[in-house]
């Protein structure tokens, strides 16, 4: 066996990697017809009928449901013992359909489990369509000092494109009360939308600054496999017409001083969201909630678990969560599909930290990308190139694991 099949077996950390908590509320007021993830509608998924017969919105599980949470954490205390929580990220689904008592019940039932870091960054995602300024205040006073809305246009032509519940009005008064009650605010926006031009993608995002968010999130909408979309593709810009979208969206923004620091990710100075950048540097997180994963390190291995999807099941008694290590012959890809996000890429010393396997065993991986001009490497910095980034799938699958 060759010395870097044999390092590739054997993972050893001396230090664990930094530990974030995710933690998934799946319900929405309507899916959204470009949405993946594991989001319901309010009367398709949670025990009992929360619809009464003439159609009107009955009460979620909300205590049920932050009980089962905290029945998922305490089953995974011992793999989170002497831990420190960097970071808590509450998404969706929509989080801002949760009145503030149940997540203030959530957050103080984390801290009192779990050591949570003074400073911690606490997100919560919320839909402009179910903001009210008293909901907001009371999410900051249970101790969410971040929220993430999902505002995606400020057109309302485009906002009906998306299907989404709230227009361009309301998300004006959204990102106003988030700014006013908590102040740290991410705007999320997509652009490459059914009929939108390059007029119309660009002053989205001018708009979005004029806001004065301390971070903004630009994503081009893209069709997925199990979505309404994908079922009923709408007719999206070409590919050149979106690609000049994307170049406007980064002109834009670092013209306005915010750092593209990933993929989709521009923030001010200071502001990068820590929570991500924990996902993207190949970090610790723990997932709880219907459908949450998670990926947690121990001395001698990484591992991956994921909950149940539907919030039914979820909420049975019983409930756990699949788990499997990862191959240590994985990782390396594993590490590379997350780490050439960041515009600014790695230092190798991180690889070494985040996967516990030696630098040498990506040795041939960063040969070839240099060779192919989809990395630049130096001694303290790896990074993605300019074609790197275009050519990301390429570059990402230099990475993947040999057949033995």
């Amino acid at each position: 066996m060759s010395a870097v099949l044999r390092d590739m077996r054997q993972v050893r950390f001396s230090v664990l990697p930094p530990l974030s908590l995710y933690v998934h509320l799946p319900w929405c007021v309507r899916k959204c017809p470009y949405c993946d993830f594991n989001s319901h509608e309010y009367g398709k998924d949670a025990r009992g009928a929360l619809r009464n017969a003439q159609g009107a919105l009955g009460e979620l599980p909300f205590a049920e449901y932050v009980s089962a949470l905290v029945r998922d954490l305490e089953a995974m205390l011992p793999s989170l013992w002497g831990r420190r929580i960097q970071s808590i990220f509450i998404g969706g689904g929509t989080p801002s359909l949760f009145p503030a008592a149940q997540i203030d019940a959530l957050l103080a039932a984390v801290r009192a489990r779990l050591q949570v870091e003074p400073g911690a960054e606490i997100t919560l995602e919320a839909n402009p369509g179910t903001a009210e300024a008293a909901r907001f205040r009371g999410y900051r006073d249970a101790g969410v000092n971040r929220l993430s809305l999902g505002v995606q246009s400020f057109d309302d032509a485009m906002l009906k494109a998306l299907g989404r519940i709230h227009g361009a009005d309301e998300a004006r008064r959204a990102v106003g009360m988030a700014l006013d009650t908590v102040g740290n605010v991410n705007i999320d926006l997509m652009y490459g939308l059914p009929g939108q031009t390059l007029a119309m993608a660009r002053a989205d995002i001018e708009e979005g600054v004029r806001h004065g968010p301390a971070h903004l999130s630009a994503y081009q909408l893209t069709i997925e496999p199990n979505t309404e979309f994908f079922s009923r593709p709408p007719a999206l810009p070409g590919h050149d017409a979106s690609a000049d979208m994307q170049l406007a969206v980064e002109e834009i923004l670092q013209g306005a001083g915010f750092e593209h620091y990933e993929t989709s990710a521009f923030a001010r100075p200071g502001r990068r969201c820590r929570h991500n950048l924990n996902y993207w540097e190949f970090g610790d997180y723990a997932g709880i909630g219907a459908g949450a994963h998670g990926k947690l390190s121990f001395a001698d291995r990484v591992t991956r678990h994921e909950q149940v999807k539907q919030p039914r099941d979820y909420l049975a008694p019983g409930a756990t969560p699949s788990q499997r290590t990862i191959a240590a012959r994985e990782l390396p890809f594993e590490f590379a599909l997350n780490a050439f996000r960041l515009m600014e890429g790695f230092d190798p010393e991180l690889y070494v930290a985040r996967t516990g396997l030696p630098a040498m065993t990506i040795d041939a991986a960063l040969r070839s990308a240099e060779a192919k001009a989809l990395i630049e490497w130096t001694q303290k910095r790896i990074r993605p190139t300019g074609r790197g980034r275009r050519f990301l799938n390429d570059l990402l699958g230099l990475f993947l694991p040999a057949q033995e």
